[in-house]
């Protein structure tokens, strides 16, 4: 019997088991309105988690239905054919044992719908589950919650499709509300809008349209609204990316990469929608990273988040990748019994993360997990002495002691700099950006050079305090490093005793084993001292007390 020993942050899981699960692969097909999506994805059963692998996406235009029938027309059949075909072919191609694929608004409302299905069916041996309006909701729900932290707080969701618009309120239980409403961007488009650019007359009843369609849906989501709750944002879908990605472009002067975490204003929202309602649709496509079919589509869809976010009272949004595609990779894992309730999904989201990522990238994890030991222990003993920072930065720094050594999956000559780039460009989830840039820079910084502003990584946190937290918690990583200098623990404990009126800490240490002087330890912290004792100013003393045994 193998002994696997799961240790997150301070604390120690210990699961026996008989063998390691083998990493399963999925694929999960999204059938929309305006697109059809995919997502493969490598499921690692014993965290759990997945990580996406590949990505294909079509317009194929289902919502372009027949104006006197409602039914789905030959030609976006045949487009959406050919799309799932396609998404086939790449899926056996990265031997994706199931393919799952789910069809919403359109599917859903056209007479021939079910045909369409069984036609997909018939010549591609695909099995398409057409789902509900509610059940497109709650997967939406579950595929936020596998890419965003909650903490037990109240959000709201707004998922902007082409037939429909999904709003949620959850906090990372059960959702309190699901509701999918018949707007969406391909269907006003179609059935309101005959100007381009659109007339003030068809804008104002668009407006108007779409707020009398979201008024019962936004009143019901505030009534499950605790007094005094003020719930956070969360928008999806490609309508909401595009239109942070204009918004990025034109303050940033580039699209963040990801997009998930990215804040767009409600102010800012009005003037992107008042410069593209005085634009036509060609010149709509000419704006950077507008695809000829969004152009045709994005006045409505961004009438309806603006409605939507007046409603609700809601000044912020803030952007997640994930939606339809990955909830139902998550309740494909919850029907198959690798995971045991959503909560216990969403409540480790960032910890699982990080530790996939440094699964992925071969770090040592029991080396890993005890310099993150020592630098939260660090870390606590000296908050309210000589730093401030709380439970949100201990967070970053643990996240940033279990990756420092990600770099040695590249080349151990500049290992830290390495580490920098794959933690910046990995895809590390429930932090926003700013967040990752933390982590990357300190796990940057835990050798060689302390932070300064000529190094580009440096430059790139563009937050006053999140460089100050790079500056006084690198420090706590490098003394974190030397303390396992020889990657065996042979350090068992370390106690900081702070002496203000001589402006010294001693660090006293106990040795894991009685006979071990330690010395490459006390050498280690010898060498990196330096930046510590500059940062807060004092003098550090390192002691090795009478060592005890530790069974």
């Amino acid at each position: 019997m193998v002994n696997l020993v799961y240790k997150s942050k301070d604390r120690l899981l210990n699961s026996p088991i008989r063998a390691v699960p083998r990493d399963r692969t999925l694929a999960a097909i999204d059938v929309g309105t305006n697109s059809i999506h995919m997502v493969v994805v490598q499921i690692e059963p014993t965290l759990p988690s997945f990580t996406i692998i590949a990505k294909e996406k079509a317009t194929v235009r289902l919502g372009d239905r027949d104006k006197k029938t409602g039914q789905l027309t030959p030609d976006a059949i045949e487009r959406a054919i050919e799309a799932l075909k396609r998404c086939q072919e790449i899926a056996h191609s990265l031997n994706a044992e199931d393919i799952v694929a789910v069809a919403t608004s359109a599917v859903r409302e056209s007479p021939n719908g079910h045909t369409f299905l069984q036609q997909v069916e018939d010549e591609l041996g695909l099995s398409i589950n057409l789902i509900s309006g509610q059940e497109e909701a709650r997967r939406i729900y579950l595929g936020v919650l596998s890419g965003m932290e909650f903490s037990n707080q109240p959000h709201v969701m707004i998922d902007i499709g082409g037939g429909s618009t999904e709003l949620i309120l959850g906090d990372g239980h059960e959702p309190r509300t699901l509701s999918s409403t018949k707007v969406g961007a391909v269907r006003l488009s179609s059935e309101f809008v005959t100007t381009d650019p659109i007339s003030n007359s068809e804008f104002n009843y668009l407006k108007a349209y779409v707020r009398g369609m979201l008024e019962r849906p936004t009143e019901e989501l505030q009534a499950h609204l605790q007094p005094g709750e003020q719930p956070q944002l969360v928008g999806t879908s490609g309508t909401i990316e595009t239109l942070a990605s204009i918004h990025a472009r034109e303050t940033l002067g580039f699209v963040p990469t990801p997009l998930h975490g990215y804040e767009l204003s409600l102010k800012d929202l009005r003037d992107i929608i008042g410069r593209l309602r005085k634009l036509n649709c060609a010149d709509r496509q000419a704006i950077p990273g507008m695809s000829d079919r969004r152009s045709e589509i994005i006045v409505a869809g961004a009438i309806i988040l603006q409605e939507a976010m007046d409603l609700l009272g809601i000044e912020t949004l803030t952007i997640c990748e994930r939606s339809l595609r990955e909830g139902v990779v998550v309740d494909w894992m919850l029907t198959h019994g690798l995971i045991e309730d959503r909560l216990r999904y969403q409540g480790s989201v960032r910890e699982r993360s990080v530790i996939r990522t440094a699964q992925k990238y071969q770090i040592d994890l029991e080396h890993a997990e005890r310099v993150a030991k020592f630098a939260v222990n660090l870390f606590d003993q000296i908050q309210g002495s000589l730093h401030e920072w709380d439970d949100e930065e201990r967070e970053l720094l643990w996240a940033a002691a279990i990756l420092h050594n990600a770099g040695h999956f590249v080349s151990h000559s500049s290992h830290h700099k390495h580490s920098y780039y794959l933690i910046r460009n990995g895809e590390l989830l429930g932090y926003n950006e700013i967040e990752v840039e933390t982590i990357a820079n300190l796990a940057r910084y835990h050798r060689k050079s302390s932070p300064k502003k000529k190094h580009d990584s440096y430059r790139n946190i563009n937050s006053k305090k999140h460089r100050r937290v790079v500056d006084q918690l690198s420090c706590l990583l490098r003394l974190a490093v030397a303390l396992d200098r020889r990657q065996i623990g042979a350090i068992a404990e370390v106690t900081c005793d702070y002496h203000a009126d001589t402006k010294e800490m001693h660090l006293r240490l106990q040795a894991t084993h009685p006979e071990d002087d330690c010395a490459l330890e006390l050498w280690s912290l010898d060498q990196k001292k330096d930046c510590f004792e500059a940062e807060y100013n004092l003098t550090l003393v390192p002691i090795l007390e009478s060592a005890v045994a530790v069974n």
